[in-house]
């Protein structure tokens, strides 16, 4: 939970289904929000690229898309920081045990790609809980 000291101008809670399409609608209205407020394109492309990844893994491969689970999305936005917390119904995952896309050997495996992406453009990413749930944050300028 973000601090109270944070002057946030825009937050988000919402429980979407387990449909690509609802994090795509909610992902617009964030980049709105990050337009707004003068972000840098840089970021701005950045933080899409790492909350739709972690959307879609949350949608994917946490809750396998099982059409009765859902995904909870809360966002905490200031001019100068962004917070996103995305939680699934899944059983969660270990994200040390994910092979690291770079290697050679994982080259042509898909899975990991997502947590580089989230890792290599917010500031601060961590998994919550039993892997279930990600935080990502970014400092603006960082």
């Amino acid at each position: 939970m973000p601090t109270s000291e944070d002057h946030w101008t825009w937050q988000c809670d919402q429980v979407l289904p387990n449909d690509p399409g609802a994090g795509r609608r909610l992902l617009e209205e964030l980049l709105c929000q990050l337009e707004a407020l003068h972000w840098a394109r840089r970021e701005i492309f950045g933080i899409r690229l790492a909350v739709d990844e972690a959307l879609v893994n949350a949608i994917l491969h946490g809750n396998a898309l099982d059409q009765a689970k859902h995904v909870h999305f809360c966002c905490w936005l200031s001019p100068r920081k962004i917070r996103v917390e995305i939680t699934d119904e899944g059983p969660g995952f270990n994200p040390d045990h994910l092979p690291d896309p770079t290697d050679a050997a994982h080259v042509n495996r898909p899975c990991g790609r997502g947590v580089m992406l989230m890792r290599a453009f917010m500031s601060h990413i961590e998994f919550h809980q039993r892997g279930n749930q990600v935080v990502l944050e970014k400092e603006r300028g960082a």
